[in-house]
């Protein structure tokens, strides 16, 4: 099989879905491994490094997309990207399609057969989204710490404290594996952290692992009774496949004292906050309700060559199922698989992404005549 890498596109995007060592692996495996031009670059992965591994340098996307029948990206297909794909082409990327209805539309009518990191899902986990998880909880942390500063617009809280002075407030909104790596960064600078969530063993687990921070369930009175007193909210709800819930609203926000800020990691999916969208790395923060937020859709991006390793620690082994057998064998091997395919053949297979956008879906076996 031949395999395509294109540069990414979005706005400061900056990760490469494959780095030169998976790819000589693939290449050692008989497949065909082409990269667009300069798709590594911003990794600090240079096209000589590709060639040294076995793979192909195609000068433009349309050319990738044009001798490849399954293509690796990182993030969500642009417009122009959307264009190229056809009936032929695998695509397996972060998609997020519940917060993107056009997007969404698009790839079902491009007949091609989209597959999304961040719906794969192996026992209750997401293991495609839990690197990008960790490094967004991690930033999340250090960079509302640094927009609490007065010359970004916070308020002038270092959440660390000193000597005589209180710590800052932090309130983490969602236990999973975004929420706990911000926890642990926040409590490791200081901070007064509480973590808000709604499984109870999950909480239970919390206590026991980050025995600085405080755990509370969560529910809409919880939440509101805490923003009078935090100066930093980090928003790191999932729910797999499906439109963030919206846990603040612009009423609540109001409670919030001038000058905090609001870190929303669960923009890729629409955002928790009322108030929030979509930012980028030249441009991360805007106020509402005068609370500063930070809701860059790609936070990851900023720290590409580590996430960039991190990703492919992950996604190589799928990226080698998918390219050894067609997509009905892998996912009769691979049962969980068909968790990740969003559409196919022209037909929407993700039920959450449907129940976002009231459209109606199929089961992904039945779309690929498993049965």
């Amino acid at each position: 099989m031949t395999i395509g890498i294109p540069k990414e596109v979005k706005i400061q995007e900056h990760r490469v879905s494959m780095i030169p060592a998976s790819a000589r692996e693939l290449i050692k495996r008989g497949h065909r491994v082409v990269v667009e031009a300069g798709a590594g670059a911003a990794s600090s992965y240079p096209n000589s490094e590709y060639e040294a591994a076995g793979a192909e340098i195609l000068p433009t996307a349309a050319a990738v997309f044009e001798e490849a029948e399954l293509i690796v990206k990182v993030k969500e297909p642009q417009p122009a990207e959307v264009a190229m794909l056809g009936e032929k082409h695998t695509l397996f990327t972060y998609l997020h399609l519940a917060a993107d209805k056009a997007l969404t539309e698009s790839l079902i009518a491009s007949g091609c057969t989209a597959m999304a990191y961040e719906t794969l899902e192996i026992g209750g986990r997401l293991p495609l989204l839990e690197p990008m998880s960790e490094l967004a909880g991690r930033m999340a942390a250090i960079f509302g710490s640094y927009h609490l500063a007065n010359h970004r617009g916070g308020r002038g809280i270092l959440l660390g404290g000193v000597p005589g002075v209180a710590p800052g407030r932090v309130m983490v909104i969602g236990g999973g594996t975004a929420g706990v790596n911000a926890a642990r960064v926040a409590t490791g600078i200081g901070a007064d952290v509480t973590i808000v969530e709604v499984d109870v063993e999950r909480m239970r687990f919390l206590d026991i692992t980050l025995q600085e921070a405080h755990t509370l369930y969560s529910t809409e009175a919880n939440i509101a009774s805490l923003l009078s007193r935090v100066d930093l909210i980090i928003g790191a709800v999932l729910i797999p496949g499906a439109a963030a819930p919206k846990l603040i609203t612009r009423e609540m926000l109001k409670q919030m004292a001038p000058g905090s800020v609001l870190v929303d990691i669960a923009i890729d999916q629409g955002g928790c906050a009322e108030t929030s969208r979509p930012t980028t790395h030249d441009d991360p923060t805007y106020v509402e309700e005068e609370v500063l937020h930070y809701c860059v859709a790609n936070m990851p991006g900023a720290y590409s060559r580590t996430a960039t390793q991190a990703l492919n620690n992950v996604t190589t082994r799928w990226v080698m199922l998918l390219a050894d057998q067609k997509l009905p064998d892998a996912c009769r091997s691979q049962p969980e698989l068909l968790s990740a395919i969003n559409c196919t053949r022209g037909k929407l297979t993700c039920a959450p992404v449907g129940e976002a956008h009231s459209l109606s879906t199929v089961d992904p076996a039945e779309a690929l005549e498993l049965h």
